[in-house]
């Protein structure tokens, strides 16, 4: 894109102003709406800095339109009250939040207008329901000179200074825009954009600012900044415009434009610098407003904003003004309603479920709603802070939020409706499933239950954590399996998984496991467990004796997979490596002191606390006795003496695909050189590898100024060679 160069204009003030206003105009139409900047920020801003400096010199030349003025003037004590022009009139809402309800509007169109089955179908605009605050803004000879809300539809408020600060509302307009021209559109607020200021707010009050506070959802922030007295605290709050549709304009026969259709309008509203949303479209009929309807619902979740609908719309507009208005309601449009997305209900108990890897969650007990789509009776509270930062207690009012397959969740509490003084939410200090220890570790938001291996909750994750590749190996048992296994009783611990079919045997005997071990001989063993198994959805007799196979061999494994294999939180496969190397022997990892845990090279005061933690559940102990008692073996030994190398002590990420090293490949080489391979980069990264297609890793090596090698330079280092 050709620039113009600024510099090379006359250096007449007046112009100069003229020129930059002009400039700046058309890179924040290009920023803002087209999504499209064409100079840098810090050109923008020195050009921004050039014009308040000329305004500043020249206050007589500030003009309401220029890019200064978004945020400008001082603070209100209340807004003034405007009359529109043209009424904003509500549209009817269809109560069949189904797609039928798109049908039905059809067919009332249809019967409105005395249409036949012969005729053809009637072409609509379908665009989104906002779920914003509707906003008109007023332009005069080019110029805004009002904005103002909805209000009753008669009479609404100017909050002409709060609505400058929108980077996406134009000051001024093309020339080819009618002397007076009033657009109707949402003002709104992103969601990212909500959380980032939710965020700000959070850190306000934790710093222990008076009169703070975070908001329940965009519409209310947004609404909030539309009505801050003072522009300069709304400049603070992101906004952003869509425009759908028209107030008063200067009519054809005094030179305004024709339009013959709504769509139309809204191409030239884009023309004219106003964003209008892409969703938009036109239809055909009843079947691709269904076609529409559903796909904007399956959408909902993923745009960037919130809605709450969809808004039909006949296309033609002399078919709108044949059809008239009814009650003051357009006959020719209607909101079709999604099913609610958040709604009031009480809290009658708060429970705290077990995760498959332990966390524990506090989960609100509700009286049924329904929202979004389906009855709700339970809420997740997220955590402990979560639960009372907001304050939830039993017997409140809340109001409850569920988006798509989204798990339903309280998003406030009204506390006005608060009977009474409840006590406030504690997190239990034992797991509600197991009664082990709930442990909640430093810097971290969430309790676990220490149950591990013992926890019914975490059973199925624990045998697929212990079955993988990577641990004892197990062949053949996937989550399908494992999920029969244990919902019929045949697998509770991980002994289990080698004496399948001991308990349902023992209990028809009337005896126990231990009693039964001595009545069975492998064969025997070996026929309860194929009997077992067979039983099992898709489970043949070829591929329950395959894995039956895999089990036997899962016996012979070595100690860091079967430390591995254990899940204790925080030691994975290099943890693992290291306890074993440093100890040897399983009973001496077991018995370790955390300050002897300490000494290992990959241990550190979290992973010995947790290592610890374990092992001192009798229960955990117990799950070690009987594996062992089943048969599973590795080698022991004394410490393993390991000399020092001249990659000890360093720590290397892997990224992007090597030419000719796999990634496990080239981590086996750097372990065998006494280095260690982390996962992600920080200040305390040695080296980062990194092949084709590197990553976000690779830029935050950049970033940090950590060394950069290729596979060339791994192998030189690994043979010794500096680099």
């Amino acid at each position: 894109m050709q620039t113009l160069d600024l510099f090379a204009m006359p250096s007449d003030d007046a112009q100069r102003l003229a020129t930059l206003r002009q400039t700046l105009h058309e890179h924040a139409h290009r920023y803002y709406v087209l999504d499209e900047p064409s100079i840098p920020d810090a050109e923008y801003d020195r050009l921004f800095r050039e014009l308040q400096a000329l305004e500043a010199a020249h206050p007589e030349l500030i003009t309401p339109d220029s890019p200064t003025q978004r945020v400008g003037g001082k603070a209100l004590e209340q807004f003034a009250q405007v009359r529109h022009a043209v009424p904003m009139l509500s549209i009817r809402t269809e109560t069949d939040t189904q797609a039928s309800g798109a049908e039905n509007f059809d067919a009332r169109i249809r019967r409105e207008l005395s249409l036949t089955e012969l005729d053809a179908p009637v072409t609509y605009v379908a665009e989104p329901k906002f779920d914003g605050l509707a906003m008109n803004l007023r332009y005069e000879h080019g110029v805004l000179v009002q904005a103002a809300t909805r209000g009753d539809g008669e009479t609404g408020e100017d909050v002409t200074q709060n609505i400058r600060t929108i980077g996406q509302i134009p000051l001024r307009l093309p020339t080819d825009a009618p002397d007076v021209l009033e657009v109707r559109g949402e003002v709104y607020m992103r969601r990212d954009d909500f959380e980032a200021l939710n965020e700000r707010q959070r850190q306000k009050i934790a710093a222990g600012a008076k009169g703070e506070k975070t908001f329940v959802n965009p519409r209310n922030a947004a609404a909030g900044a539309v009505r801050q007295l003072d522009p300069a605290i709304a400049a603070q709050r992101p906004l952003s415009f869509f425009a759908y549709g028209l107030g008063e304009i200067t009519p054809p026969e005094a030179g305004g434009p024709v339009f013959a259709t709504h769509y139309d309008m809204l191409q030239t509203l884009k023309s004219w610098g106003f964003p209008v949303s892409a969703l938009v479209k036109r239809a055909q009929g009843a079947i691709e407003l269904v076609a529409f309807y559903d796909a904007i619902g399956q959408q909902r979740d993923g745009l960037g904003f919130d809605i709450d609908g969809v808004v039909y719309k006949v296309d033609s507009l002399s078919l709108q003004r044949q059809l008239g208005f009814v009650t003051r309601e357009p006959r020719w449009a209607v909101a079709h309603k999604f099913p609610a997305q958040e709604m009031l209900t009480t809290v009658l108990a708060i429970d705290v479920q077990v995760g498959r890897t332990g966390k524990l969650t506090p989960v609100a007990k509700l009286a049924p709603v329904f929202v979004g789509g389906v009855t709700v009776t339970n809420a997740t509270l997220h955590n402990e802070d979560e639960a009372r930062r907001k304050d939830v207690r039993v017997g409140d009012t809340v109001i409850v939020r569920r988006a798509g397959d989204v798990i339903p969740e309280v998003v406030s509490v009204l506390l006005d409706k608060r009977v009474g003084e409840p006590e406030p939410f504690t997190m239990p200090h034992t797991c509600p499933v197991c009664a082990s220890a709930a442990v909640r570790e430093e810097g971290e938001a969430d309790y676990r239950c220490t149950g591990g291996l013992f926890c019914s909750a975490q059973r199925k994750q624990a045998i697929l954590h212990f079955a993988q590749r990577r641990a004892v190996e197990v062949e053949g048992l996937g989550d399908k399996l494992v999920d029969q296994l244990v919902e019929r009783d045949v697998v509770r611990t991980l002994p289990d998984l080698y004496r399948l079919g001991w308990r349902a045997q023992a209990e028809l005997l009337a005896i126990s496991q231990d009693q039964l071990a001595d009545e069975l001989d492998a064969s025997k063993q070996q026929a309860l467990a194929l009997s077992t198994l067979s039983n099992m959805d898709r489970m043949a007799v070829l591929s329950a004796q395959n894995l039956l196979d895999a089990l036997q061999k899962s016996k012979q494994t070595t100690l860091p997979r079967f430390l591995f294999g254990l899940g204790i939180r925080h030691v994975g496969e290099a943890t693992a490596k290291e306890l074993a190397r440093h100890f040897g022997q399983l009973d001496a990892i077991m018995t370790a002191t955390e300050a002897q845990l300490l000494e290992v090279a990959d241990v550190g005061p979290i992973v010995a606390r947790s290592i610890r933690t374990f092992f001192d559940q009798p229960h955990n102990v117990e799950v070690v006795a009987q594996l062992r008692a089943c048969g599973v073996t590795w080698p022991e030994g004394p410490p393993a003496e390991r000399a020092p190398t001249h990659l000890s002590g360093k720590t290397f990420v892997l990224t992007g695909t090597l030419p000719t090293l796999g990634r496990e490949d080239a981590k086996a080489l750097i372990e065998a050189a006494g280095g260690k391979v982390a996962g992600s980069v920080s200040k305390k990264t040695s080296y980062v590898v990194a092949g084709s297609e590197a990553g976000s890793k690779l830029d935050k090596a950049l970033e940090l100024d950590v060394p950069v090698l290729d596979e060339a330079g791994l192998q030189a280092l690994l043979q010794g060679v500096d680099e």
